[in-house]
């Protein structure tokens, strides 16, 4: 079907899988490899800070054994990208192999962020990878109490994972409440108090000040002096695409722009997942996606961009999170919102926040509501507030 003889995809995640399975279901019969820096196939990674964490039998793969020989899609695994040279279209991985490719997808994902003072510790970890999950696994089994650094999505699984443990938690959130920079403070209240009602001692407005302990941290002190004695620290402050290695490569290590299709600005090499960004309508930058539904969407788009097929019909971005059995899910982009209107129990746990902008439904967030409202609030949603980039292709 296509002149691509050769499809490279450096990266293991969701974004490559559903990469390969667009480009197979579309009917491209050439070769594809995908260089997989972990030492396992592809997998999901919500269920590594809920389901999985709590040593529920979930399997988080997201093919069954055999997919990918069976769709003749070559796994090369534990080898990370290392460098790359676009004109000779030559793909260098950490061992030294250079691998040459017709057309070339980025899918190598984010990197957690470290936080100074925190780094070296053995009881100090991020949670990103199926590794990073096993050794979380581990820590809350032994019980004892967890100090969760930074309340984003990963921060708040893990404190309601450990607490359903029986672990002591506490959350140490700079913000004033938590991801009240992104879903505002009516939101973040919230959830600090339902996590709070499940017996989560959230500190909010404070940061870390220093470690206490030598190889181990015993305790974090926080700015004016409070104490938190912990057996095991996760830091979720966030994540910055794993492109560093793309240095001297004529793409931006720290943002690799793309279009609607995936495409960058040189030639053959395409991106999707967590290394792509596209443009923000709000704030006018390139930004990464960093949630589950753009990984999809963008793995989907570079097959298609690769093939030469149109673009997938535009998505309103979305994502959710499980706590302490509710359900909670956000459709558009509830970011700069010029008023919220509220619905629901004011002291239960299911609700529905509206986020309006310029007269507009900007976004919708619903907690513990049915799937009908789920579809009855994309359906408010203003698409206009979400285009896509046009093409940027050299």
């Amino acid at each position: 079907m296509s002149s691509i003889s050769h499809i490279l995809i450096a990266g293991g995640g969701l974004a490559a899988q559903r990469c390969c399975e667009t480009l197979r279901a579309r009917g491209y019969d050439g070769s594809i490899a995908v260089a997989c820096a972990e030492p396992v196939a592809p997998y999901d990674r919500p269920p590594l800070s809920k389901e999985w964490l709590a040593g529920e039998p979930v399997d988080p793969a997201l093919r069954p054994p055999g997919w990918h020989a069976e769709h003749g899609v070559e796994l090369l695994l534990g080898r990370a990208a290392r460098r790359l040279d676009p004109h000779r279209r030559v793909l260098e991985l950490d061992d030294g192999e250079r691998l040459r490719y017709d057309r070339l997808v980025i899918a190598t994902g984010s990197r957690p962020v470290a936080l100074p003072g925190l780094e070296g510790f053995e009881n100090v970890q991020p949670l990103r990878t199926l590794a990073d999950a096993e050794r979380l696994r581990g820590a809350l089994a032994a019980g004892g109490s967890l100090a969760v650094v930074g309340a984003g999505l990963i921060g708040l699984e893990v404190a309601a994972t450990a607490r359903r443990l029986g672990l002591r938690v506490t959350v140490i959130e700079a913000g004033p409440a938590p991801m009240a920079a992104i879903l505002g403070a009516e939101a973040g209240s919230r959830l600090a108090r339902m996590h709070r009602e499940e017996g989560v001692d959230v500190r909010v407005r404070t940061t870390v000040e220093r470690a206490l302990g030598s190889a181990r941290v015993e305790a974090l002190e926080l700015v004016g002096g409070l104490r938190v004695p912990c057996d095991h620290v996760v830091v979720g402050v966030g994540v910055r695409p794993a492109t560093a290695w793309l240095e001297g490569s004529g793409l931006d290590p720290a943002a690799v722009a793309v279009d609607e299709l995936g495409r960058t600005s040189v030639a053959g090499v395409s991106a999707a997942g967590d290394a792509a960004c596209r443009l923000d309508p709000l704030s006018g930058r390139q930004m990464p996606g960093a949630h589950w539904e753009s990984a999809v969407r963008g793995g989907t788009a570079a097959a298609c961009g690769l093939l030469g097929l149109p673009a997938p019909a535009p998505a309103i971005p979305s994502f959710w999170s499980d706590q302490y059995g509710v359900r909670l899910q956000c459709v558009g982009d509830p970011r700069a919102a010029d008023g919220v209107a509220f619905a629901g129990d004011p002291a239960g746990r299911a609700f529905e926040l509206t986020y309006m902008r310029g007269g507009r439904t900007a976004a919708v967030l619903l907690a513990g509501r049915p799937p009908a409202a789920l579809r009855a609030a994309r359906d408010r949603i203003d698409v206009q507030s979400h285009d896509h980039p046009r093409s940027i292709a050299a």
